[in-house]
């Protein structure tokens, strides 16, 4: 997390450290341990001690003193449906997402800006077949992912300029604008790739209740989505899905020319 101290006085640290246990949970955990919790967040024992009574306290978190694990409370739970249902474009998109997973045969997730990363928020995946295992909640770096060269491609310039970028990730954003010029999707070539055994393609569509760009993208092993198939089918196919998407809640593309 960046470390917010000296550059805005309006940062306040005690409240990013308590929403980063909250951000630490998956959907696949049963409960987490205090040294789980801990390892997730970098935080130290005694802080996400105090942070944890607090939380559980005001029915962010559960915790059960018979084995010692903590799980995400009934006030964590009204938050989460209530910020559901104030995101419309989800539901509309699930049908849509699901019938491209079905027929590509590959992971369709939903990747939101989450602190200096990306964070899985919504996944359909591929009925009667095998898919890659990621999950809502899980984590991947902007650098070196579709995703990521989908939602940087797409960030306004002052927004862009605040996740204070190297050259490297100006490069990368760079890139990602090109390809989406040329052809809709962007794949984050192979020298850069931030994992080896997974291969995607990413189209940014505008969410308004964010004021950013997100990301839809298609994932799986690079034997079954292979950079010919990114390029000539599953990439078009995303494509196609977004653009129907934006029909259908009345928005126009992601992509906005720059000066």
């Amino acid at each position: 997390m960046k470390d917010h101290d000296k550059a805005d006085k309006r940062f306040l640290n005690t409240l990013a450290r308590g929403l980063s246990v909250l951000r630490a949970f998956r959907a696949s955990d049963d409960g987490l341990s205090h040294m789980e919790l801990a390892a997730r967040t970098g935080l130290p024992k005694s802080t996400l001690s105090r942070l944890a009574f607090t939380l559980c306290e005001t029915g962010y978190l559960s915790h059960s003193y018979r084995n010692d694990r903590y799980r995400l409370g009934p006030a964590a739970l009204a938050l989460g449906n209530i910020a559901t249902a104030s995101i419309s474009f989800v539901d509309t998109a699930s049908g849509i997402m699901q019938a491209l997973a079905d027929k590509t045969g590959t992971l369709v997730v939903l990747a939101v800006r989450d602190d200096r990363k990306l964070m899985l928020a919504k996944t359909w995946r591929p009925v009667g077949k095998a898919s890659i295992w990621l999950e809502p909640g899980h984590r991947i770096p902007v650098y070196g992912s579709s995703s990521g060269q989908a939602i940087v491609a797409t960030l306004d310039d002052d927004r862009f300029e605040a996740t204070d970028p190297d050259e490297r990730l100006r490069a990368f954003r760079q890139q990602g604008y090109a390809q989406l010029i040329a052809r809709g999707f962007t794949v984050a070539s192979a020298e850069v790739r931030f994992a080896t055994t997974i291969n995607a393609v990413s189209v940014p569509f505008y969410a308004q209740e964010y004021g950013e760009p997100v990301a839809f993208s298609c994932g799986a092993l690079p034997e079954i989505l292979t950079d010919a198939r990114m390029q000539q089918e599953v990439g078009p196919a995303l494509s196609a899905a977004v653009r129907e998407l934006e029909r259908m809640v009345s928005r126009g593309p992601a992509l906005v020319r720059r000066g």
